[in-house]
């Protein structure tokens, strides 16, 4: 095959993917591998020395977690002297938001590929405010992960019990509610919770923690984010690993540096200094307060969620400062001129039901000058602080340049 055959095979393994969740489990059960000073974190790999202030908080939350620390200056200094492993989440076959930190014993989604069976895995969202994914760590935070751990995800494993749920179906119903499974996912969370409500009142769950893990998914109206980023990556994985093929598997960032991957490049990261989001600011915070752009919820983007799907979501444009209405036409509309093709699946009502733009090319992106348009939420750059605002950020050009110049160099270009 050539590279545009080969593109066109990873544009149908992606569109034809259909990811479902599948079960509740813990990290220690899916990754025996994962000891309890292995952690796990968001984007591309990194160092202790180099981590942004969010992300080695998180760390010392989850040494804390896990009980390997008695307190953050502990924790911090075990893994200053090297006493504590990190790995990408996408080196696992997992993705997180933000910090995206993954302890031995923390509770996964698990989402499975019908059409593969592939399985990946995803942490469950803390909900917003204080929360480990922005790097709070205090022992409030910590209770709220043991009844993530302890309560919630023993519901949803009782309730999931024979009962998967569609996940492409829910992210198309959301696409035409007004969602774009980046940072708005009000419609997708809300259909979740109805898709699963049934599964927990059968589930013969103790009355309390069943109001309980009620509240907290009608609650949370970013619930469903997670899963969104699961079922991405279980999409965009079926792409990977396609000789010649030169469509964009991962985008991922860990507040220091932007990685993406490439499907004939195998695992290989191609990485350039992360840029700061821009956009609009709660009350009392500014530009200043931005912490470098995290997180690997740009999976999302990578097979035509998020910014990319822009058009679909009025209500997000004003939220991230985006323009207006038709201003996110335009950028879903100019992110169709770096994609491979358009969505048979995942339709956008006010583009007459145009696919999203899927399979970005990284051909196509040097070619044009066209950077991918990511909607992100804009952590404070102090620890534990949490989300100041929401806004835009664009990949480095250097990471797809990078990344042409080795496809040239293995001639998988022409």
């Amino acid at each position: 095959m050539n590279t545009d055959q080969s593109n066109q095979e990873a544009y149908r393994r992606i569109t034809e993917s259909q990811p479902v969740l599948s079960d509740i489990k813990y990290a220690r059960e899916v990754f025996p591998s994962l000891g309890p000073r292995h952690l796990l974190h968001a984007g591309p790999p990194i160092e202790w020395e180099k981590m942004c202030g969010p992300l080695q908080a998180a760390i010392a939350g989850a040494l804390i977690f896990e009980e390997e620390a008695a307190d953050e200056k502990e924790a911090r200094a075990m893994a200053a002297n090297g006493r504590v492993k990190f790995a990408p989440c996408h080196s696992m076959g997992a993705v997180g938001p933000m910090t995206g930190i993954i302890s031995r014993n923390m509770p996964l989604f698990e989402v499975l590929c019908r059409t593969s069976g592939r399985r990946v895995y995803s942490t469950i969202n803390e909900g917003l405010g204080k929360v480990m994914r922005f790097g709070a760590n205090d022992s409030e935070v910590i209770r709220h992960q043991k009844w993530l751990a302890g309560v919630l995800a023993p519901a949803l494993k009782k309730a999931l019990h024979h009962r998967p749920i569609d996940l492409r179906q829910i992210m198309a119903q959301a696409l035409a509610m007004g969602d774009e499974m980046h940072q708005r996912n009000v419609a997708a969370s809300s259909l979740f919770l109805r898709s699963i409500a049934p599964g927990l009142v059968g589930a013969a769950i103790e009355p309390d923690n069943l109001a309980g893990v009620v509240d907290f998914i009608a609650g949370n109206e970013q619930f469903f984010l997670n899963l969104a980023m699961a079922a991405s990556k279980v999409m965009a994985d079926a792409a990977a690993d396609i000789p010649g093929s030169t469509v964009v598997t991962a985008m991922a960032r860990n507040g220091t540096n932007f990685g993406i991957k490439v499907s004939c490049l195998g695992d290989r990261w191609f990485t350039a200094p992360v840029e700061t989001p821009e956009g609009l600011f709660f009350p009392g915070y500014s530009q200043e307060d931005a912490n470098p752009d995290m997180g690997d919820s740009s999976i999302t983007e990578t097979v035509g969620l998020g910014g990319v799907a822009m058009a679909a979501s009025p209500a997000v444009v004003a939220f991230v400062g985006a323009g207006k209405a038709r201003d996110a036409e335009a950028i879903t509309f100019e992110m169709m001129e770096i994609a491979v093709g358009q969505s048979p699946h995942l339709r956008i009502p006010s583009l007459d039901f145009a696919g999203v733009p899927t399979g970005i090319d990284v051909r196509r992106v040097v070619e044009t000058g066209i950077l991918p348009v990511i909607n992100t939420g804009i952590a404070h750059h102090k620890p534990g602080v949490g989300q100041v605002g929401a806004g835009v950020v664009h990949p480095p050009m250097a990471c797809f340049v990078a990344a042409l110049e080795a496809l040239v160099e293995r001639g998988a270009s022409q």
